[in-house]
């Protein structure tokens, strides 16, 4: 093979300078926070040599006196503009590129790969503001971490004789850690670690890291789920000091306290809860009234009587601010002793709450309304399986009064539809664990009208509290409030959405609230049941903005309601306590906060949420992938579920789970993608896949690390009675959706 001969000059010697600044002017465009030596940008344009040194000089001091180009310090260059400077919080992606979000923002700002500088997800930066000619975007480059939200990392040791690193899994942590060799602690090759920042100032060096955990071996069940709780911070064990004082409450009801409180405990009273549920923290009581009218006492767990401002359980209680479910455990927002025994409206028991009890006529309207401190007795525990079983007709001693508490529910949910709230009822992913926490099994649960007998009850008594104080709570009276909210949705969303699901035939209205509403409820009754669903459902949900907690008021969308609050969970919800010591000041007729001290605590209860959710997705993702282990290299029939770029999802209809089938697998033509119909096509033979359609796959691999599951192509027969997972089956959607790989053409 002959050599090849030296590369030739990009720009030749005679070039003039004008053209030559307008080339220079364009590479600097390309990186507009980079500075460049000279001689740099030389080499760039194809002029490395000495002769053509004065020539790329000439052109850069035309950039610089017609303001194009700033020259700072002496032959090094950048893109001219004024420099302006905001901060905000860093949110990276999965390509490493980067936003700067923040209330202060007039819109997000564009962090490419190379201007993160030393910042970490999450951080709170310094950002130099810069416009891109080319996206029209705002963009800019970090230059100051301000302060790092977190300083601890999860990642697998790397261990040689010359270096020891950090592999991080996150691949939005970005570099791995330089680890010195004397602070391994004893960690070995393999290990998964947890490692605290040392130090990191310069972008052009790996962070440097100590190891301060060891978690176990990848791969093994316990050392997986606490690399999750590390991951997102989430404390699984309890200081020593809050375990003590939550010991130090005493399990008998003070009967001065019981003298000041509302007496229920001859009132019919019961909970209904998930079977395997421990933590009771909220119950329904019912009488008939004189009148015809029903009385529902919606009884809360009176945390806030037990957790008092100032002690330890209160800062633990706040700093964890949600309780966390993953699959196999519940990492607890209070210790056990609080949640499980004294809180908890256990059958049988006398128990402090706080009360939300209404008077409800026979067609579900509010005609008398009283909050403040109870006492209950539940006389019986119903799991929802139970309490559906009497809403289907079997008998029970209180059988009618559950039917009647039924038949408001249903006319209260269907107030709430007509008043356009959105019907997002998807199903909640469930697993059956041996004793050693290994999914055997995993099924879909929907919600049945046991669960939505609950939740609406629960639901009208957030919004009753959060209307008596909101509506008499307006500015002059001073009265601020923890709300609940939930805005608009994103308008350029919508639009996507609008056109995503206009081939399949339906419709999103993008104008006018109320429209809007009504055609995404007329779209997802209609989608229910089709080989498209799960797609258009996932797209919808990502379409709504997110739900926060605020002390400013702008209603919750989705739900259709002006005002809204978290009132019925303290057990596990820091804002409900938040709203039960409110209520009781307004109660007492006293105002005893201001928002300027509220709002902190919505911001960070709404950033644990958040991270506690993420936690809970880790965790089911993770259990899907070991249990499909067990079926790797067996043929199961499928349902394409999403075309995209890098190949095509499959969702075994029997199972819920979905897998990728990589492009590359359709080896029989060389396919592309048919974006606008949503589907592939061969471009020899013709042959398309497309939503819908049936296919034979086989189980490749899967990747417990990774938490990722991989399909491969047998056939598109129709689908066949032939064994599945069985009667339990992974459900989510592949953990590969959203990230983008490539492929060579064939």
């Amino acid at each position: 093979m002959p050599k090849k001969g030296p590369k030739k000059n990009k720009v030749h010697r005679s070039m003039d300078v004008s053209t030559l600044a307008t080339k220079i002017f364009k590479r600097l465009q390309n990186s507009p926070g980079r500075r460049f030596a000279l001689d740099d940008l030389a080499v760039d344009i194809g002029l490395p040599h000495a002769g053509g040194r004065p020539l790329v000089r000439s052109a850069l001091e035309l950039l610089v006196r017609t303001q194009q180009a700033v020259e700072e310090p002496v032959n090094v260059f950048r893109l001219y503009f004024e420099e302006r400077y905001v901060e905000g919080t860093l949110d990276l992606t999965q390509s490493g590129t980067g936003y700067i979000t923040g209330t202060g923002l007039p819109e997000d700002v564009y962090i490419r790969e190379n201007h993160t500088g030393t910042a970490f997800n999450g951080d709170k930066v310094k950002v130099l503001l810069f416009s891109s000619k080319q996206r029209g975007r705002q963009e800019g480059e970090i230059v100051e971490v301000i302060h790092r939200k977190r300083t601890s990392f999860v990642g697998t040791l790397d261990l040689t004789p010359q270096h020891a690193f950090l592999l991080t899994d996150n691949r939005r942590v970005g570099k791995d850690f330089y680890l010195p060799k004397d602070k391994l602690n004893g960690a070995k090759n393999g290990d998964v670690v947890v490692v605290q920042l040392m130090e990191w100032n310069n972008s052009k060096f790996n962070p440097l890291g100590e190891v301060i955990k060891v978690l176990g071996k990848p791969g093994e069940h316990a050392t997986e789920i606490h690399a999750i709780l590390e991951e997102y911070g989430l404390p699984y064990d309890f200081p020593v000091e809050v375990e003590q004082e939550a010991a130090a409450i005493s399990l008998t009801l003070d009967p001065k306290e019981v003298a000041r409180r509302r007496d229920f405990r001859d009132i019919l009273t019961f909970t209904i809860d998930p079977a395997d549920a421990k933590d009771f923290d909220d119950a329904l009581s019912y009488q008939r009234l004189p009148n015809g009218n029903t009385e529902v006492g919606i009884h809360i767990a009176d945390v806030t009587h037990y957790v008092q401002p100032g002690s330890i359980l209160e800062a633990e209680a706040y700093n964890r601010a949600t309780s966390v479910y993953l699959v196999d455990r519940v990492v607890p927002m209070l210790p056990e002793v609080l949640s499980n025994q004294v809180c908890s409206l256990r059958p049988k028991e006398d128990k402090f709450t706080f009360s939300c009890v209404l008077e409800l006529d026979n067609e579900a309207g509010i005609v008398n309304q009283w909050f403040g401190r109870t006492v209950i007795h539940s006389v019986r525990r119903f799991s929802y399986e139970e309490a559906q079983g009497v809403l289907e007709g079997k008998e029970d001693p209180i059988a009618q009064e559950i039917r009647h508490l039924d038949r408001l529910a249903k006319i209260l949910r269907g107030r709430r539809m007509k008043n356009g709230a959105i019907a997002f009822d998807r199903a909640e992913i469930k697993f059956k664990l041996d004793e050693n926490n290994k999914p055997i099994g995993a099924f879909l649960k929907e919600a049945k009208d046991s669960n939505k007998l609950i939740e609406e009850f629960m639901l009208l008594a957030n919004v009753s509290v959060a209307e008596w104080i909101g509506r008499a709570g307006n500015k002059a009276s001073g009265k601020p409030m923890v709300y609940r909210i939930h805005d608009d949705p994103d308008p350029s969303k919508l639009t996507d959405l609008s056109l995503f699901v206009r081939p399949f035939g339906y419709a999103v209205a993008i104008d006018g609230r109320n429209a809007i509403r009504k055609s995404l409820n007329a779209m997802l009754a209609q989608v229910k049941g089709t080989p498209e669903a799960n797609l258009i459902e996932t797209l919808a949900v990502r379409t709504m903005a997110k739900a926060v907690y605020s002390t400013g008021n702008v209603g919750h969308y989705g739900l259709a309601f002006d005002y809204y609050t978290h009132f019925t969970s303290p057990i596990r919800r820091y804002p409900d306590m938040m709203v039960h010591r409110l209520l009781q000041s307004y109660l007492d007729g006293v105002t005893s906060q201001k928002n300027n001290d509220l709002d902190p605590a919505c911001l960070h209860s709404s950033e644990r949420e958040k991270a506690a959710s993420e936690a809970e997705r880790a965790s089911i993702k993770f259990m899907q992938a070991v249990y499909m282990e067990q079926f790797v290299g067996q043929e199961l029939d499928g349902v394409i579920s999403g075309i995209t770029e890098w190949g095509v999802f499959v969702e075994i209809p029997l199972t819920g789970c979905e897998g990728l089938i990589r492009l590359r697998d359709f080896s029989d033509d060389y396919y592309s993608v048919d974006t606008a119909n949503h589907r592939l096509m061969g471009e020899r033979y013709g042959k398309s896949y497309q939503l819908g359609d049936a296919v034979r796959i086989i189980v490749k691999q899967v990747d417990i690390l990774r938490k990722q599951i991989d399909f491969g192509l047998v056939s598109t027969e129709e689908p066949r009675n032939v064994q599945q997972p069985g009667k339990w089956a992974d459900t989510s959607p592949s953990p590969r959706r959203g990230q983008q790989t490539h492929r060579k053409k064939r």
